[in-house]
């Protein structure tokens, strides 16, 4: 079978920027928030018929949601797919111009939703047309409770168009201008583009290569830090007046009431990693030494390992689809069907191109009930995995269709339960193709990648927006404390254990100046080792894993991080027990590739 290597937008809205049917509907959103605001004020707590008015309200706040989801991601896969769609940027403004009119309505809401007593509410949301919805309405009348008053919240709310969201917009802009110039072993000299040049610095097997790109990498982010310290400062600054505003003093507050979560439960977490770190010293130093050095480069981690007369393995995108889709189907048939479709369809951007942003990521369009994935494929093991990934978060979305839109509303940190899981599928399928030592040492090196990056780089990711907010707190920081803030995270994430470090990580990495998510980075962990607990539970399974991984997966925006995993899986996350089982099964892969490994020292 072959597959598009380009995705169809046009069955979404036709025309890309200049489309008739994108500016139709983003009208038609003006119409239904200004209806939305109106209703929200007839409502007269109290009633006999407030039931039957807050379905309505609910009803008309779901369809702006959807259609703003659509549009916006519409107008960012083409932006994704084209940096310099300067139209599509234009429209992106516009339609960032109607977010302060539904966050108005919202916070009508949930200020309404306060008013409801205590006593009343427990009988209010145990109304059947309701009660399918009670823990996100619980959530929004919380929310109420610490708003400030309708006019201040309008006013943050309209100041963030040129302020936080302004701000991340200024970091796509600045990424859209880099370019890396790189001469291949023929003397041809290309320009790439950042994507491109991230996936040749990580993935080259000549260490050349990866270091000449990794010197420039660094220079060129170093020639933007100036611009980049003042995105990054001038967006956590409105950031943290946000919160200051709000009587916020915790900057990790938000974040985890996003999440769902405790910070016992982060704080266990990272416990638990801390106190294994040596076993991924252990494999990032022998990783290092089968490439003739002593420490691991920072460019290296992801390196492929070639050993012997090995050549690595390479997929062409249709050989990528089949292996996916077929190890999918051992463990569920209906995310093979689904994947399935998602090729058929031409869901997914990968083609290896200039003028695309960097990264991958899965987008969600509830009005089609449909997904798109972008990312750029080169043929590695690492981004076939990628892209089981995203078509994991793509499944997540396609079984919650037909919930409430509320009910659909999961946090990043279990929003990468399936995007995870779908990537340790391909990972160990991966591993049971090997035919010989020295490629089951490769696949497995590239399995171990991903935990590494979980263990050591986020966390490094986590340690330093930690250190970077607190010392925003206190006022503007120079590109050169950045800089050194990152590099101190790094060494103690890492326990001073490379050789080579990556200074400028915070101006190359898009997740730091990300305005809706702050702290783009633990849930990344938590979702990788929540995974780990369920794929082990998959193995096991006597043939009725599939419905009651979809159930899990139904339940993530109805209740708590704590209580999903009580409810699914029976562990308590705020105790190490159930972190520690999900790291142990890491260390047997490390202590494998160790053993394997021993005979090339």
């Amino acid at each position: 079978m072959s597959y598009s290597l380009t995705w169809d937008l046009d069955s979404i809205f036709p025309g890309g920027s200049s489309s008739k049917e994108l500016k139709a509907r983003m009208d038609t959103l003006k119409e239904e928030i200004s209806k939305y605001q109106t209703c929200l004020r007839k409502w007269e707590v109290g009633n006999t018929d407030q039931k039957e008015q807050l379905k309505e309200i609910i009803t008309l706040q779901s369809d702006i949601y959807n259609g703003l989801t659509q549009c916006s991601s519409y107008i960012n896969a083409l932006l994704s797919a084209d940096t310099s769609d300067n139209t599509a940027k234009v429209l992106l403004g516009s339609l960032n111009d109607l977010f302060p009119g539904i966050q108005l309505g919202d916070t009508l809401l949930k200020k309404k939703l306060t008013e409801i007593s205590d006593s009343e509410w427990s009988l209010f949301i145990e109304q059947h047309a309701l009660e399918e919805i009670a823990f996100r309405l619980s959530e929004l009348r919380t929310e109420g409770q610490r708003l400030l008053s309708e006019k201040e919240e309008d006013i943050i709310n309209t100041l963030s168009l040129n302020g936080l969201i302004a701000w991340s917009s200024h970091y796509d802009t600045i990424v859209s201008t880099v370019s890396i110039s790189h001469t291949e072993k023929d003397g041809t000299v290309v320009q790439l583009s950042a994507g491109q040049a991230f996936n040749r610095m990580t993935s080259d097997p000549d260490a050349a290569v990866r270091q000449e790109l990794f010197d420039k990498w660094e220079a060129v982010w170093c020639e933007k830090a100036p611009l980049l310290a003042d995105t990054l400062n001038h967006l956590d600054g409105f950031r943290l007046s946000d919160y200051q505003l709000h009587g916020i003093d915790d900057f990790l507050s938000e974040p985890l009431i996003y999440n769902r979560m405790s910070e016992k439960t982060l704080q266990t977490m990272w416990q638990v990693i801390t106190e294994n770190k040596q076993h991924f010293i252990n494999y990032l130093t022998r990783k290092a030494q089968l490439f003739g050095k002593e420490k691991m480069d920072w460019q290296d981690q992801d390196a492929p390992i070639i050993l012997g007369d090995l050549e690595e393995k390479t997929f062409s995108f249709d050989e990528a689809a089949a292996f996916i889709l077929e190890n999918f189907e051992k463990f569920s048939p209906k995310m093979e069907t689904f994947a399935k479709e998602a090729f058929q369809k031409s869901w997914i951007e990968a083609e290896d191109r200039l003028g695309k942003r960097p990264g991958g990521y899965c987008t969600e369009l509830p009005e089609t009930q449909e997904s798109r994935i972008f990312m750029t494929f080169g043929g590695s093991i690492n981004e076939v995995a990628t892209l089981a990934h995203e078509l994991g978060h793509a499944f997540h979305s396609s079984v919650m269709w037909d919930l409430p839109t509320l009910n659909r509303d999961y946090a990043m940190n279990v929003a990468e339960t399936a995007s995870t899981f779908a990537e340790l599928i391909v990972a160990d399928a991966s591993l049971k193709t090997a035919k010989t030592k020295e490629e089951k040492i490769n696949l497995l090196d590239a399995k171990l990648q991903n935990a590494n990056a979980m263990f050591m780089n986020i966390h490094a990711r986590f340690i330093f927006e930690k250190s970077y907010y607190q010392a925003r707190k206190e006022g503007l920081l120079t590109e050169e404390q950045i800089t050194e803030l990152m590099l101190s995270a790094q060494k103690e994430s890492y326990q001073e254990s490379l050789n080579q470090y990556h200074p400028h990580f915070w101006a190359s990495k898009l997740h730091f100046f990300i305005d809706d998510i702050p702290f783009y980075n633990f849930p990344y962990t938590f979702g990788y080792l929540f995974s780990m607990g369920i794929y082990a539970i998959a193995q096991q399974s006597n043939g009725d894993f599939e419905d009651k991984y979809i159930d899990l997966l139904r339940d993530t925006a109805s209740m708590s991080s704590e209580e999903l995993a009580q409810k699914h899986l029976q562990v308590d996350l705020t105790k190490p027990d159930f972190w520690q089982h999900a790291v142990d099964l890491v260390i047997a892969d490390i202590n494998e590739f160790l053993t394997l490994t021993e005979d090339y020292l």
